[in-house]
């Protein structure tokens, strides 16, 4: 959905073991590498920072894996060390893709780096500023976030306020429970937001559990072809049981809480009371049949026994 092209500056700057960024290596090196200076305008235009001495190994190894020859665009720090005051046109990117960490503080002093009325020690805030900052007008972003950045208050209304002035956040794609099971319980959203232009209003789409699934699993995750229905309907909008738009008017009125329910959700039929002690009665006399059935099993078991 970002689409990066040859010439844009990518960047992940909580990249972990790389995954994000060789996606768009791939991306583009499949649609408009041609030759060698193209290749190498692409390697020049990818860019990481990893905060932990490991993922940052395995980050560097995945980019020489998919063709990075010297991968001195991952480089090992802490993003958030950095004041915002520093960043300057020439370190601002045209495309930022990340899942940075969430559900965790800084250490103190790291709040500082930022402009008072955001300083907060939550990771994922700091993370939203930042971005905001590293984006070029014209730029464009998808940002995994927890469910707290889109109802929090205070310093995360602060946050969000900036968040849609300076960008037009278009799209939010809010995921249901386990994406991240078993590492983590929190839901998750992705957040597409262009900078440049304020937000004149925000599509939601919810995305569904496949048939069948009541939750994802390590042995039962998400696969890239749910995703089949976001595509479709990406470029052709219409409101639907999964999709819903919200203007901005009403966003601010909520004092830009960004936690919209969907309000186009199908909900079961309420049923009959009587229907529903009927349908009880008879699953308790069958479940009180197969503990029978296996009481006198167990009972033969142990007369054959003796």
């Amino acid at each position: 959905m970002l689409n990066p092209r040859l010439g844009d500056k990518v960047l992940d700057p909580a990249c972990g073991t790389g995954g994000f960024l060789a996606c768009a290596i791939e991306h583009v090196r499949k649609r408009e590498v041609k030759t060698p200076d193209d290749e190498a305008m692409l390697q020049a235009s990818i860019h990481g920072v990893e905060k932990k001495p490991l993922p940052h190994l395995l980050a560097v190894t995945n980019m020489i894996v998919h063709g990075i020859d010297v991968p001195t665009g991952v480089r090992h720090a802490n993003t958030l060390s950095r004041p915002i005051r520093d960043i300057s046109m020439g370190d601002r990117v045209e495309v930022v893709v990340t899942n940075p960490p969430f559900g965790g503080m800084e250490e103190d002093g790291v709040e500082s780096n930022f402009p008072s009325e955001f300083r907060t020690r939550e990771t994922a805030d700091l993370f939203l500023v930042y971005i905001i900052e590293m984006l070029k007008s014209g730029g464009r972003a998808a940002v995994v976030l927890p469910d707290g950045t889109l109802f929090g208050e205070g310093v995360k209304s602060r946050i969000k306020e900036k968040l849609l002035t300076e960008c037009n956040l278009h799209t939010i794609v809010r995921l249901p429970k386990g994406v991240f099971a078993p590492y983590t319980s929190i839901n998750t959203n992705v957040l597409f937001f262009d900078k440049g232009r304020p937000t004149e209003a925000v599509w939601y789409y919810e995305h569904p559990y496949p048939e069948g699934y009541k939750s994802y699993s390590k042995t039962k995750p998400m696969r890239i072809d749910e995703f089949d229905a976001e595509k479709a309907w990406w470029h052709d909008r219409k409101e639907s049981e999964q999709a819903w738009r919200v203007p901005i008017e009403a966003i601010r009125a909520r004092g830009f809480n960004l936690d919209i329910k969907n309000p186009n959700t199908v909900h079961a039929a309420r049923q009959d009371p009587d229907a529903l002690l009927a349908r009880y009665a008879q699953e308790r006399a069958a479940a009180a049949d197969i503990r029978d059935q296996l009481r006198n099993a167990l009972a033969d078991a142990l007369l054959r026994g003796a």
